[in-house]
Parts: C-alpha cells; sequence; structure tokens
C-alpha cells in the first residue's frame, strides 16, 4: 500500500479524471493509500532487468542503448546504481550480487585514469566523458566531459552509498569510494570563472558556451556543486541559476509554472532529491515548491497532447508524452499537405515552451517517468500505451523508446525500429536514461524508496542549504 500526494483513489473507480488542464489537487494534499496497478510491478521488474542484464559485470559500466551497445553512458551508470538497489527491495537479485556489482563499478571509476589528454583517460578534473568505451572504459571518440552526465552517475553513487550501510567490509568501502569520486570533481575549475558552471568540456578546444542556468536539468549539477565537501563554489551560484527564471514562467493561476517542454528536464533531479514541501527564495515568492512545479507540467504536457496544436496521430487525453528521446530519422516529408520535419535523437516537447520541438514522435519515459507527479493522469496513460499498442510497443524490458504514429512512411531510410503502415514508427530499442526515469519514478511512488535515502545524503542536505531551501523535511 501506499500514500502518495496527489494521487486520489478515486480515479480508478471513477474511470478518469476531468479533461483537462485543471488538477484536481495541490501537491500538499494527502489521500487515502492506494495500490498501482499490476502492470507498473512488471515495468519496474523489467526495467530493472535491461540495467542488470545489459550492464559489463566486470567493470560496471551500463550501454547507452540497446540492443545495439556500443558504448557506455556514464548517466545510465548513475540510473543502474540506483536501479540495483530496487530489485534487491522487490526479491529480483540479493544484496551480496547488487553489491558486487556495485563495488566493481565504483572500483572502476576510483582508478579510471584522468587527464587533459585527448586519448587514453577517462576523465579530468574529477568528472568524466559523457560516453566511455564499454570494456577498456576510456573515452568514446570525440565525446565531451559532461557537467551534467557526471552529475548524473554521482547521484547514483552518493544513493548507493546511502543505501549500503550495513556492518560489511564491502558496503563500507562502497559508502568510502562513493564519497570519495564526487569529492574529487572541482566544480569551481568547471565555473571557469563565471557565474555558472559549463555544460562541457573538450581537450584542446575548452569549455562549451552553453552554461548551467535557467530552469531545466541543470538544477542537479548545481546542487552537487553546492554540497561538495572539497570543491563547493560559492552560493552565488545559485542566483545565477534562477536569474533567467522570467523567461521559463508559462500559465496562469494553479496553471502558473517554470516550463521546461522535455520532461526529463524534470525528473532527473527529483528522482533523487525529494522537492516536497522546501523551497528556495524564488519559489517562496511563487507559493509553490519544485515538486508542485513539475505536477502541473505534467498535466500541461496531457493537456497539449490534447489540443495538438500541430494535428500529429494518437495524441490524446490518455497517449501522450514529450522528452529527448530517439525519434525515426532526420528528413522531411509532407504531413496532412504540410511539409514536417522529422528528427533522429532529439529533446522533445511542447512548442509553446523552452526547448519545445514536436515531430510527433511519443516516449513514454516521459509520462511514465512523472508518476510520482501526477499519478492520476500517468496511471491511465500508461495502461493506455500497453492495451492499445500491445507487443509492438512492449517487449522484454518494457516500453520500448519511443514511437511515432505519424510516420508511415515505412520505404523512408529510418534510423533503429521499424514501421508499420497502420501504426507508425517504433523505436524497438532502449536508452538508459529514459529507462532510469521509469524505474526511479515506480520507486518513489510505492514507498519513496529513493526520496528516503538521499534525505540522509549529507552533500545533498548541504547544497540545498546553501541554496537557500528551508521548510519540510530539511527544517526551518
Amino acid at each position: 500500500m501506499i500514500d502518495r500526494r496527489s494521487f486520489s483513489a478515486s480515479f480508478l473507480v471513477a474511470g478518469g479524471v476531468a479533461a483537462g488542464f485543471a488538477s484536481p489537487a495541490l501537491a500538499g494534499d494527502r489521500h487515502e493509500s492506494t495500490t498501482l496497478p499490476a502492470l507498473f510491478d512488471d515495468i519496474e521488474e523489467r526495467t530493472f532487468r535491461w540495467f542488470w542484464d545489459t550492464g559489463n559485470p566486470t567493470n560496471g559500466l551500463v550501454p547507452d542503448s540497446w540492443p545495439d551497445p556500443e558504448f557506455c553512458s556514464i548517466a545510465a551508470v548513475g540510473f543502474a546504481l540506483t536501479a540495483y538497489p530496487v530489485g534487491v527491495a522487490r526479491g529480483w537479485t540479493t544484496r551480496a550480487a547488487a553489491r558486487q556489482r556495485t563495488l566493481a563499478t565504483l572500483r572502476f571509476f576510483d582508478r579510471a585514469p584522468q587527464g587533459e589528454a585527448a586519448g587514453g583517460v577517462s576523465g579530468h578534473r574529477g568528472f568524466f566523458y559523457h560516453f566511455l568505451h564499454m570494456d577498456s572504459g576510456l573515452r568514446y571518440r570525440r565525446t565531451e566531459l559532461s557537467s551534467v552526465d557526471s552529475s548524473l552517475l554521482f547521484l547514483g553513487m552518493l544513493f548507493a552509498a546511502e543505501y549500503y550501510d550495513q556492518d560489511h567490509p564491502d558496503e563500507q568501502e562502497i559508502g568510502r569510494l562513493a564519497r570519495a569520486i564526487y569529492g574529487r570533481a572541482d566544480w569551481n575549475w568547471f565555473r571557469r570563472g563565471g557565474a555558472a558552471i559549463s555544460m562541457g568540456w573538450h581537450p584542446g578546444q575548452g569549455f562549451l558556451e552553453r552554461s548551467w542556468d535557467g530552469y531545466n536539468e541543470g538544477m542537479m549539477v548545481n546542487l552537487l556543486a553546492l554540497g561538495s565537501p572539497t570543491h563547493a563554489v560559492a552560493p552565488d551560484i545559485w542566483d545565477a541559476w534562477c536569474a533567467p527564471y522570467p523567461r521559463f514562467w508559462r500559465g496562469r493561476g494553479d496553471t502558473r509554472r517554470l516550463a521546461f517542454g522535455p520532461m526529463f528536464g524534470h525528473q532527473y533531479s527529483q528522482m533523487w532529491i525529494d522537492f516536497r514541501g522546501i523551497r528556495d527564495r524564488a519559489m517562496r515568492a511563487a507559493g509553490l515548491d519544485y515538486f508542485e512545479n513539475s505536477r502541473r507540467e505534467t498535466w500541461a504536457q496531457r493537456a497539449y497532447a490534447m489540443r495538438n496544436p500541430m494535428g500529429w496521430q494518437g495524441y490524446s487525453r490518455d497517449l501522450w508524452g514529450l522528452t529527448a528521446c530517439i525519434g525515426p530519422a532526420d528528413v522531411k516529408r509532407a504531413f496532412k499537405g504540410v511539409k514536417r520535419e522529422f528528427r533522429s535523437y532529439s529533446a522533445r516537447g511542447p512548442i509553446d515552451e523552452p526547448d519545445g520541438y514536436d515531430d510527433g514522435t511519443i516516449a513514454p519515459t516521459a509520462a511514465i517517468g512523472s508518476l510520482a507527479f501526477a499519478p492520476e493522469i500517468v496511471v491511465p496513460a500508461t495502461l493506455a500505451l500497453r492495451s492499445r499498442y500491445g507487443d509492438w510497443l512492449y517487449g522484454k524490458y518494457g516500453f520500448y523508446d519511443a514511437f511515432n504514429p505519424s510516420f508511415r512512411w515505412s520505404a523512408q531510410p529510418i534510423q533503429v525500429g521499424a514501421v508499420d503502415p497502420a501504426r507508425g514508427w517504433v523505436s524497438q530499442n532502449y536508452l538508459g536514461i529514459d529507462q532510469g526515469p521509469i524505474i526511479g519514478a515506480i520507486a518513489n511512488m510505492k514507498d519513496d524508496f529513493i526520496w528516503r535515502a538521499m534525505r540522509r545524503s549529507a552533500p545533498i542536505r548541504r547544497g540545498l542549504q546553501r541554496a537557500g531551501f528551508t521548510g519540510g523535511w530539511l527544517g526551518a
């Protein structure tokens, strides 16, 4: 049984919720306990098994994509480190086996070579390259040193440090290594003397121009930088982060929110950090918290699909969800008499929101990864995906990454997947960074599984407090 904010059990009995954006409850309300449909147990297990089966047990590296595991995504490793304890709690693996896999992962990153050279290393200044070779763990091609993907990796490590807390030498080593690896990251170097942290760095070329400010997934980057025990940045970085907020506000009344089109921008930080009831200065002025903000954005995504301003096939009150995901191809085709652009991998979101782009591609992770925010609309959406598309969309490791009911050109070369003239394109693959929010949202929805552990994390608490968060589980 679960007791979750914003989840009214009555919607299952009534057969749905009222159409539109106006949501039935504020995030601070609590409702009677209820259970998730059995489908979510199956999704949770299949998603766990994706991480467990596709990872390299020798070094803990996890592929960016499957079934073509060409290279490792360090962000996927962070999600994997979080998924393993979920598997333990649900009885899908033993604590000893999860501990062994976790320790192999941490030992690899602890010993991985670092330096400013373009090759023969895994990272630099305590950070790691976005993609690594699955076996050697060295930099893959010309990928960037990534502050945000390193942050996802660090969050997985910090979660492992809190979960493996027994009086066992391997668990003590997990905690020591996780904190040491995170502690080596030189956040001030990545700030390059400016107000905000750069998104990345290339050897011989320097820092990327774009920085982590405004409202997006970079919230976790800044909080980890503030919480570092060794290389903490000054608190003014949070002012730099919030400075662009005026450009992100959308809606009025109880639909007013900081908008960011792709749902992953709302999901990633909040998979590990419980923002319920805690507020920084910007949210105190707005009268809501970041959890409530993301709940409103989840409802806004559904409302956008119901409006369907571009007229795509399939969009409805129960079929919605835009985020960064794989797509059919980088081509232009005439759709309903209008030439439209389609993309392969791309960030996607409502066209009237920051980073919005819409080519008709729906990603199941956009809705399911938002389960903890708005289960009253995510549960019906998930059930609809399974019932309407069956095994065409649902495979060995759960829902495939994405599908596009409007892309029905079977003769058109595509990047991955298959095209059905009646149902459209489906990716037939899985991405680690899209699998992660699914298992995380279900785990948090069921019993605050990840949030409960991370509320104990000293770096998380310190980062939040130095950013000016107060209230709730943080205290005054």
